[in-house]
């Protein structure tokens, strides 16, 4: 069991549901207060945001990704994002007085330093970032819970991140990376997989369009978290608004939620012998209930398999390094790829990058490569 402020995470004590405002604020205080109303309204436990340095994130190269609402360039939305922390104690101050707990994700050491500073009861660290080692360093040393999704990793990669964390005090959440994901690409049976190999609470950050299936049928197996992206309008200009839910649609998710944690408590030994399970064959069908429940074996999802090296963080060339220079460690930094550049070594590697003699030029944005220090 894990002790979130006055709540308790774990078997037998309720599931934490979790509206993820993402970007869909804008920076906008009077917006943000709207979405949290909602979300509250609509039954969420927790508000999560995230507090956003772009270069903390990824390089200004890094290109350009479509949208509903049309083609935007990654860093300079991310750029138009940032706020003063006071943006983020008046928002989690507003979400405690509905009350409500409040979440955030920091994304780099200068954040979650910032974060730390509000006395942030935990911190949730974003898919992403499972690889940041420097940023999972820090936030262990805080000794407060923390919430890992774990979307486009492996068991080793997965492994790594907890020897940087520990365990106590941890939910792992199962997660893909892809915008929409597949529900029945979800193989949910591997949260019992993960509560098994690590011997950690699980949970879900949930990328799929329906409220129901993927939500569900994580609660009957054992998850004690479960994230949602929350949107006030799927038409709004927010990254994750097209795969969020409107408010109606999270309330929905919330009540079949309860219910299927009603059925629980009253005795369930096996998820599949529940009238929600019941229910969800009869709404989805027996195949894709089984799809997403999948092999329970830890592996890429196939909607996810691109985004390996590209979404999570390696080490890039800050600004362009000539050939024959010496690295340094304002030089470089550890970034996410996204599309246009190439990946770069671990973060894990960053102590023998820093330091090490270029023996090419590498172009600004870059990913950085052995070749690129190391002869061969």
């Amino acid at each position: 069991m894990i002790a979130l402020g006055e709540r308790t995470l774990g078997r037998g004590a309720p599931c934490l549901i979790v509206a993820e405002l993402g970007t869909s604020h804008g920076g906008e205080a009077g917006r943000a207060r709207e979405l949290v109303d909602a979300a509250v309204e609509a039954g969420a436990d927790c508000i999560k945001s995230q507090l956003v340095y772009a270069d903390e994130i990824l390089h200004p190269l890094s290109g350009e990704v479509d949208l509903p609402t049309g083609r935007i360039a990654l860093y300079e939305h991310f750029k138009a994002l940032e706020r003063p922390l006071a943006f983020y104690a008046e928002l989690k101050a507003y979400t405690e007085s509905r009350g409500a707990m409040f979440l955030c994700s920091p994304f780099g050491l200068r954040s979650a330093r910032e974060l730390r500073s509000l006395g942030m009861i935990a911190l949730k660290i974003a898919s992403p970032e499972l690889n940041h080692f420097p940023l999972l360093q820090e936030v262990s040393s805080y000794g407060i819970p923390l919430l890992l999704s774990s979307g486009v990793s492996t068991l080793a990669d997965i492994e790594r991140a907890l020897s940087m964390t520990g365990r106590n005090g941890v939910v792992l959440l199962h997660c893909i990376t892809a915008y929409p994901a597949p529900e029945t690409q979800y193989n949910l049976g591997v949260l019992a997989s993960l509560r098994a190999v690590f011997g950690i609470e699980v949970g879900l950050s949930d990328h799929s369009l329906d409220p129901v299936l993927v939500p569900v049928l994580a609660v009957l197996g054992g998850a004690c978290v479960v994230e949602k992206h929350f949107t006030l309008s799927r038409e709004g200009k927010g990254l994750d608004d097209p795969i969020a839910l409107e408010p109606s649609a999270f309330r929905t998710m919330v009540e079949r939620i309860r219910e299927a944690e009603k059925e629980l408590s009253q005795g369930a030994l096996q998820a599949d012998r529940t009238a929600s399970w019941s229910r969800l064959e009869q709404d989805y069908g027996a195949g894709r209930l089984r799809a997403a429940q999948g092999t329970g074996i830890k592996e890429l999802a196939p909607a996810e398999q691109a985004n390996y090296t590209r979404t999570n963080r390696s080490i890039h060339a800050v600004a362009a390094i000539r050939k024959g220079a010496r690295i340094g460690p304002t030089d470089v930094a550890v970034l996410r790829t996204e599309k246009v550049l190439r990946p770069g070594l671990g973060p894990e590697y960053l102590h023998l990058v820093i330091g090490a003699q270029a023996r090419r030029a590498i172009p600004a944005g870059e990913g950085v490569q052995w070749a690129d220090c190391i002869a061969f």
